[in-house]
């Protein structure tokens, strides 16, 4: 997700990104990793749990905030890249503020209140938004990279990617938060897409 006047948006323009080392990264040795779309199955299952916390996991940290950049997003979910492991990251600044970063790994919300309705999309969705309800207040459980536990609350924007981000790791996509009759409307151009190799 981004924020664009006030909305929570994904970015989904052309970017088709590879998985090539990135000239002019803030970490210069850093790897794009291809987004993964609707319709893969890795989207679709609960991600396993982290248990181990090495300079290659460091690494992979490093690599999604730099994909995630590339992109424009706001935040990137694991599955998203094809990995099938509790592990997110969220940046409601898009690169502008370093100490707004957040790892979140094996990450759960221990509270929600409040109700808030607002535009959503997803990288692994390109092209396609919704209106989503999410708490307006968040409370989450995380480890960062290093393992170390930690809480922390969110609002608006930072609270709403919180429920997104966690969202993909128990295999849930945002177009299953909205009405059958959009969710099919979405599904039926994706198939159409598809069909014409455009997916």
């Amino acid at each position: 997700m981004r924020k664009r006047n006030g909305i929570s948006r994904v970015i989904s323009g052309n970017w088709r990104p590879s998985e090539t080392r990135r000239q002019g990264a803030t970490n210069e040795t850093a790897m794009l990793y291809p987004i993964v779309k609707y319709g893969a199955e890795v989207l679709t299952r609960p991600a396993t749990r982290v248990t181990k916390f090495d300079a290659d996991f460091e690494t992979l940290c490093a690599d999604m905030f730099e994909s995630m950049y590339a992109a424009q997003g706001v935040g990137l979910a694991a599955p998203q890249i094809g990995k099938s492991v509790r592990l997110a990251v969220i940046d409601v600044t898009v690169g502008k503020n370093p100490e707004a970063k957040l790892v979140l790994v094996n990450p759960e919300i221990i509270h929600a209140e409040g109700e808030h309705r607002d535009e959503e999309g997803c990288l692994s969705v390109p092209g396609f938004r919704g209106a989503v309800i999410r708490p307006q207040f968040v409370t989450v459980r995380a480890q960062n990279a290093k393992g170390e536990t930690y809480e922390m609350r969110g609002e608006g924007l930072l609270g709403r990617a919180f429920c997104h981000e966690i969202d993909h790791l128990n295999g849930v996509l945002f177009i299953q938060h909205l009405s059958l009759i959009k969710r099919d409307l979405i599904k039926r151009k994706i198939r159409k897409l598809s069909k014409r190799g455009e997916w």
